[in-house]
């Protein structure tokens, strides 16, 4: 029998709000560290990355604004909602988002968390910020393609 397509099967969590408010150039995929109860968050789906943003310090890179809800039955084990939390990546990665980030414009945005392997997994683009007449021409744009999609059924 043929293997079923896991495309996005492990997907937790997506940033929808990154492709409408920036342009993104490249991804990369990294490791995020969690203490505790927050693993246990991560995988029920209780994470939003609407907010949050990455930032490169002292030769790590590290998340902020990401939103992982105490899990349920964590009681005193649980830790902070908002949290910096670290992203684990090589040295070399960390040399290419840095340089990237250095130009004007630029920023590391989470696109989606997913779990590969038993791991949380985030996805960061490298994006650069859209101007409001861009973001009018992209939602422009959807709407042709999906009246033309709408005149092909009929």
């Amino acid at each position: 029998m043929a293997k079923a397509n896991k495309k996005d099967d492990n997907v937790v969590a997506r940033n929808r709000k990154a492709n409408h408010d920036f342009f993104i150039e490249d991804t990369i995929e990294c490791g995020l560290v969690l203490k505790g109860t927050e693993i246990k968050s991560v995988r029920a789906g209780h994470i939003n990355l609407k907010d949050g943003f990455a930032r490169i310090e002292r030769g790590e890179v590290w998340l902020y604004n990401v939103h992982i809800s105490p899990f349920k039955e964590g009681n005193i084990f649980n830790h902070d909602p908002l949290r910096p939390r670290k992203l684990l990546l090589k040295r070399r990665e960390i040399n290419k988002l840095e340089k990237n980030v250095q130009q004007a414009g630029h920023t590391l945005v989470p696109l989606k968390v997913y779990i590969k392997h038993g791991v949380a997994k985030v996805l960061i683009g490298i994006a650069r910020g859209k101007k409001q007449h861009d973001k009018r021409q992209a939602i422009k744009e959807k709407t042709m393609k999906r009246e033309a999609q709408r005149a092909m059924k009929i």
